[in-house]
């Protein structure tokens, strides 16, 4: 049974053209889930929609048995979903690091007792420990989006969407919350959906998801989906990088005979290309 549903999905904003149109897919506990698309595609509308932050106007979405469109079983969608998004000061509300994560499971009523353990919990997922009494607004961009995170772990959730959580990084803080989310993916089993312009992001996730103009127009493993390199191209997304240089090698006469998607692909491509001409 899937964690997140979506039956012939469609939402429009004020001025009745839709974002996401006749949108249908299903996402299953423990998958990591990345979501590309050009700006506008609608994947910022997608994520609302997971957590009923915005209702379908037309289709359904359920989650872990709950109906989104359903105000007595919302808040139960909420507490499985979180959604973390791209400027980490938006969500940061305490001075002090415990108390921003404490937040959350407080007004769930959760006993104090409990949230502590969910603050160590939290706190150790993430990495930040050791910046428990720190203030939030001392961190470094990547440490107050690890710390935003943290603050959506300790509801307990089922899934965790980051919402271009990494735009508004550098490459250090990028790598540090990526790390984070394939952790949780690995360790915990949590669901991770990870909508994203950042094509290097992408070739790690279990599933990719290409919407344009609202709607799904591809879907399949990253190898699957960077295979089409034209298609790609035409929705006006980038390739990862090792896949563009694998491209421009092979212009130039290396023939690296294999998908190249990540910096290891590379590196082993080309040596066993190297150690093919010794031969």
């Amino acid at each position: 049974m899937p964690l997140i549903n979506l039956e012939n999905v469609s939402f429009s904003y004020d001025n009745n053209i839709d974002v996401i149109k006749n949108v249908s897919l299903s996402i299953f506990e423990g998958e990591y889930i990345a979501v590309i698309g050009h700006n506008g595609s609608g994947k910022s509308t997608l994520a609302k929609l997971f957590n009923g932050l915005i209702k379908a106007q037309k289709g359904k979405v359920v989650v872990d048995g709950f109906d989104c469109a359903d105000k007595k079983q919302v808040f139960e969608v909420r507490k499985r979903v979180g959604v973390v998004f791209q400027n980490p000061d938006n969500q940061l509300i305490a001075s002090i690091v415990e108390d921003d994560i404490a937040f959350g499971p407080e007004n769930l009523g959760v006993k104090r007792q409990e949230i502590g353990k969910r603050i160590d919990f939290a706190l150790s997922a993430v990495g930040m420990q050791k910046f428990r009494k720190s203030s939030p607004s001392r961190l470094s961009g990547g440490q107050k989006q690890r710390i935003a995170i943290a603050g959506v772990l300790a509801l307990n959730p089922k899934v965790l969407v980051l919402d271009e959580s990494t735009a508004m990084l550098d490459p250090q803080g990028r790598n540090e919350v990526l790390e984070v989310a394939k952790k949780l993916n690995k360790e915990q089993k949590t669901t991770i959906i990870n909508i994203t312009h950042y094509m290097d992001e992408v070739v790690n996730a279990d599933r990719v998801l290409v919407l344009n103009k609202g709607e799904v127009v591809l879907s399949g493993t990253p190898k699957e989906i960077f295979a089409k390199k034209d298609k790609i191209r035409s929705l006006g997304l980038e390739l990862p990088v090792s896949t563009v240089i694998a491209d421009e090698l092979k212009q130039n006469g290396i023939d690296l005979n294999s998908e190249v998607l990540t910096e290891n692909d590379l590196v082993s491509s080309l040596i066993g290309w190297s150690e093919g001409l010794c031969k």
